[in-house]
């Protein structure tokens, strides 16, 4: 397997593949950067909203995936932008590669041919690196996205170590576990977190570390 990280202004992108596509990853990143940045600086509240938007039909791919994920799990859809890069990354890598794993800063996007276990980061906690997910070839693609309220520069408005959700959308996962996040605090704050995540059509499993 190949294994490159590729950074574009904000973006970090750690990458492995069966395929040496490095030149080719960076261009495609750095048009969806480029088309997202342009759509922000025409509508800055896609950018400062914490609440789902309404966009127009001939938006750009990345701002329709964004928006969708958060309107589905009833966040801004700046809450997706990471796992929405990794699945646009990683479904342009599929088209030349069987084995793909795109992460980028928690948010995983993977399609592989072989057993992989995803390890869970949760800062201070117990279970930090403890924990993992044995991700059989049969279930991906797949995206797997973390969100914390004590770990990492995103926004969260719970308290939880780590909120991980499994999907087969990984831009869904992304804004799913920063909706699941907000909600863990409190007393019975893991169990509003279940409760939200039920609430959620699209996404296969959730993982909350408090």
């Amino acid at each position: 397997m190949k294994k490159f990280k590729i950074r574009y202004k904000e973006t970090g992108l750690f990458v492995l593949t069966d395929k040496d596509l490095e030149e080719r990853i960076e261009k495609e990143l750095i048009f969806h950067y480029n088309l997202l940045e342009n759509y922000i600086r025409r509508n800055p509240l896609f950018l400062a909203s914490y609440e789902p938007l309404t966009i127009e039909k001939d938006a750009p791919l990345i701002v329709k995936l964004m928006a969708d994920s958060a309107k589905r799990a009833g966040v801004g859809p700046m809450a997706s932008v990471a796992g929405t890069f990794s699945e646009l990354i990683g479904n342009f890598i599929l088209k030349n590669s069987k084995d793909v794993i795109v992460e980028n800063g928690g948010d995983i996007f993977l399609k592989v041919t072989k057993q992989r276990v995803v390890g869970i980061f949760s800062g201070t906690s117990q279970f930090s690196e403890r924990i993992g997910f044995r991700i059989n070839p049969e279930e991906t693609p797949l995206g797997i996205c973390t969100s914390s309220g004590s770990v990492g520069h995103s926004i969260s408005l719970g308290e939880s170590d780590s909120v991980t959700v499994i999907s087969k959308s990984c831009s869904l996962a992304d804004a799913s576990a920063t909706a699941i996040g907000n909600c863990v605090k409190g007393e019975n704050g893991i169990e509003k977190g279940i409760e939200k995540a039920k609430s959620i059509e699209g996404i296969d499993g959730v993982l909350i570390i408090k």
